[in-house]
């Protein structure tokens, strides 16, 4: 079958279009026909970077040559220990080996989803809404369980809620905003002017346009601030917070030798004993029981997969570098048929 590989560390351009063996689904796992994948910011790693990310992926050539994670598609066969999907049923999931590994481990190891065919683990699955179509489904599942678990379990979001996303046009922001909505908190989202029309159709009650002001200094206290982009010092982030206010970062700069990604983190660790404001950062978790959940949230209308363009199997390595280039509204999608 054709799939897409890398076998060395590079830009975008290592990854081609190869010729592998179909996979065999293990006892717990479901073998798929890929209807679509979307790519995230983990498809990133064939760039080797932050390079102390080698300790786990391989230090000179990446052990795992194959790419994708999000999926949806067809069930073609079924392990003998699986219970809840058969041959014919319509799913989306997670294209892991192992989703119960701890950290980020689980995330790093997957079974290759841009390709014809692929494994995903039953406890890494749901149901595919009947509402929407493949490609919006393999749209879904790390952005939305980012958003989600972002908000309800660490923002600790409420009915009534003031909330702040700053980056609601991207992948994750997208769901977000819808998933705040969702809650009934009452949404702002910061973005760029272009993308102002997409977030309040989205239904944020307010858009910041961060080309034309500092949102940080409008004199607007909110309950949580949901940061996906990280550009703004953490004492203007406080700014933003209500005296109890909850701050959550899920996004920020990286490094060659991923001192950037650590740098905000270690500075919440030593401000967090002296404010009021709780500040955390956390890394999304697969589960199936949230996917179920943003499966019917998408079921009854209140989430809708935000999809900006479609690649082809043969693209794949494009749509890598469009989405690096950080101007991507929602989602990027691998289309093996086109």
């Amino acid at each position: 079958m054709k799939a897409a590989v890398f076998d060395r560390y590079g830009p975008p351009g290592v990854v081609r279009l190869g010729e592998v063996v179909r996979p065999v689904p293990r006892d717990d796992e479901v073998l798929i026909r890929v209807g679509a994948a979307s790519v995230n910011p983990l498809d990133c790693i064939t760039q080797g970077k932050p390079y102390s990310l080698r300790l786990m992926t391989g230090l000179r050539w990446p052990r795992n040559t194959r790419l994708g994670v999000d999926v949806a598609g067809q069930v073609e066969a079924a392990g003998r220990d699986v219970t809840r999907f058969k041959p014919g049923d319509q799913v989306f999931g997670l294209c892991l080996r192992d989703p119960l590994a701890r950290g980020a481990a689980a995330w790093l190891h997957c079974q290759g989803a841009f390709a014809e065919y692929a494994c995903l683990p039953e406890r890494a699955a749901a149901a595919m809404p009947g509402n929407i179509t493949p490609g919006q489904a393999a749209a879904v599942p790390v952005a939305a369980l980012t958003a989600l678990q972002g908000l309800r379990d660490k923002g600790k979001i409420r009915p009534g809620h003031q909330v702040l996303i700053n980056g609601a046009a991207g992948g994750v922001g997208t769901f977000a905003v819808q998933i705040a909505k969702s809650f009934g908190a009452e949404v702002t989202g910061v973005c760029s002017t272009r993308n102002a029309g997409l977030v309040r159709s989205l239904g944020a009650d307010r858009v910041l346009d961060y080309t034309r002001e500092d949102f940080t200094a409008t004199g607007e206290r909110y309950d949580v601030f949901f940061d996906l982009v990280g550009n703004r010092p953490l004492t203007a982030c406080r700014r933003v917070l209500k005296p109890d206010g909850i701050y959550v970062g899920a996004g920020g700069p990286g490094s060659r030798w991923l001192l950037g990604l650590i740098a905000r983190p270690a500075a919440m660790l030593l401000s967090s004993p002296f404010v009021s404001q709780k500040l955390v950062t956390y890394l999304a978790r697969p589960d199936q029981a949230d996917l179920i959940a943003i499966g019917e949230l998408i079921a009854a209308g209140k989430v809708t997969p935000v999809i900006d363009r479609s690649y082809g199997l043969s693209e794949v390595d494009a749509a890598i570098k469009y989405l690096q280039e950080k101007h991507a509204r929602g989602k990027v999608v691998i289309n093996p048929e086109i």
